[in-house]
């Protein structure tokens, strides 16, 4: 199975790097990983809502250039349905038992997705009702996701 990590904006900080370069390691056994990112627009202080719709559809579209038709596309929204650990387990199960083999998760900038990004979506989730910058979300979804491959493999994980 080949897991693609698709987000907007660059991730600069050192320590969220490193923790990335962690869990890409720990993942090597179980799936190859493939991070993306797109550039972001710059939101103005004090932005209009049709300026920030209009940011939305710009990172939109370049997410969506990256969304291959036979991925299957989860995207990370605060209004997604939330699983828990031994969930998103099951949910990483279910679909490689159904054949799918390449898995895009889609992580928005700070003001979300765009409706295009949401409507080519299979499957939404969400980690909780809490923001989260979308650097540290990267950090957040990898542990989550290697938790989720050591639920499938009966191998301990820290409950």
């Amino acid at each position: 199975m080949e897991i693609r990590i698709l987000s907007v904006g660059k991730i600069k900080e050192k320590y969220l790097t490193d923790a990335i370069a962690e869990y890409q390691k720990r993942l090597g056994r179980y799936t190859r990983l493939q991070f993306i990112q797109v550039q972001d627009e710059k939101t103005p202080d004090n932005a209009s809502a049709k300026e920030n719709e209009r940011i939305l559809e710009i990172e939109g579209e370049r997410l969506l250039r990256h969304i291959r038709e036979q991925d299957f596309c989860i995207i990370l929204s605060i209004d997604g349905e939330m699983p828990d650990s031994p969930g998103l387990a099951d949910m990483l199960g279910r679909l490689m038992v159904e054949g799918k083999s390449s898995l895009t998760f889609v992580i928005g900038g700070s003001l979300g997705l765009s409706e295009e990004v949401r409507r080519r979506a299979d499957r939404s989730i969400s980690f909780s009702r809490l923001t989260f910058p979308h650097q540290l979300m990267q950090v957040i979804l990898l542990e989550q996701i290697y938790r989720a491959f050591r639920i499938l493999n009966h191998e301990p994980y820290h409950k």
